[in-house]
């Protein structure tokens, strides 16, 4: 059980708001101590861990190509986009993209969005612009917006990613039961987060058509 120590190191140093980064490492460190790994073990993990996965730096060549989108106009051109849809809602919008998010998820490609790669954007924007017709140009609801299109990508792919067989988290739930003698394949446990992922998109989707009708009530409140 002092393996998961570095579970509770994980979670203190988010919850104090501790650089992320060296919460990480701190928390390798404690799990590799309390695992009774020498230090020089534990290092080398390290060093074989980033040789392992070095395409995450890929990260570095994307980013400066959507910020050089964005200075271009790509937000423009979402909400300009958004502005010629009619009955395009921020709601709508959403869930579309809840719905997207999950698909693409379940078929592995996890990494085809993001909050840098396309919610922050393209989806927020396009949102945004939704929101604003709804409330004939209002803004003060701009950052619930914000918000729950971010929430929206995360729901997306948390609940969606379980549904491919070689995933991490599939892995994992295998390793972690197999230690308790509880044997199952990844495709069983693939098959039950199916029912998963459809009650995330009912409960979130329901969320997002609170919030269109949030903006639908205080649009027409202003209106009169």
């Amino acid at each position: 059980m002092l393996v998961l120590a570095g579970i509770v190191v994980i979670a203190g140093g988010f919850l104090l708001r501790f650089n992320p980064l060296l919460v990480i490492i701190a928390s390798a460190l404690v799990t590799g101590w309390a695992a009774g790994l020498e230090p020089m073990r534990i290092v080398a993990t390290f060093g074989h861990a980033f040789n392992e996965t070095r395409y995450v730096t890929a990260i570095y060549l994307v980013l400066p190509v959507i910020g050089l989108l964005e200075r271009r106009g790509l937000q423009a051109r979402a909400r300009a986009l958004v502005a010629g849809l009619r009955g395009a809602t921020a709601g709508r919008i959403l869930t579309g993209y809840l719905l997207f998010r999950q698909v693409t998820a379940a078929l592995g490609l996890v990494s085809i969005a993001g909050p840098a790669q396309t919610v922050r954007p393209l989806v927020a924007p396009m949102a945004e612009a939704a929101a604003e017709r709804q409330r004939d140009g209002a803004t003060d609801e701009a950052e619930r917006v914000k918000a729950m299109a971010a929430a929206t990508d995360n729901v997306g792919v948390f609940f969606g990613e379980d549904i491919f067989l070689a995933i991490g988290s599939i892995l994992l739930m295998k390793g972690v039961l197999e230690g308790y003698g509880i044997v199952l394949e990844p495709f069983q446990l693939s098959v039950w987060a199916i029912p998963t992922a459809i009650a995330a998109f009912v409960i979130h989707g329901g969320r997002l058509m609170l919030l269109d009708r949030r903006l639908a009530r205080r649009g027409a409140g202003e209106a009169r």
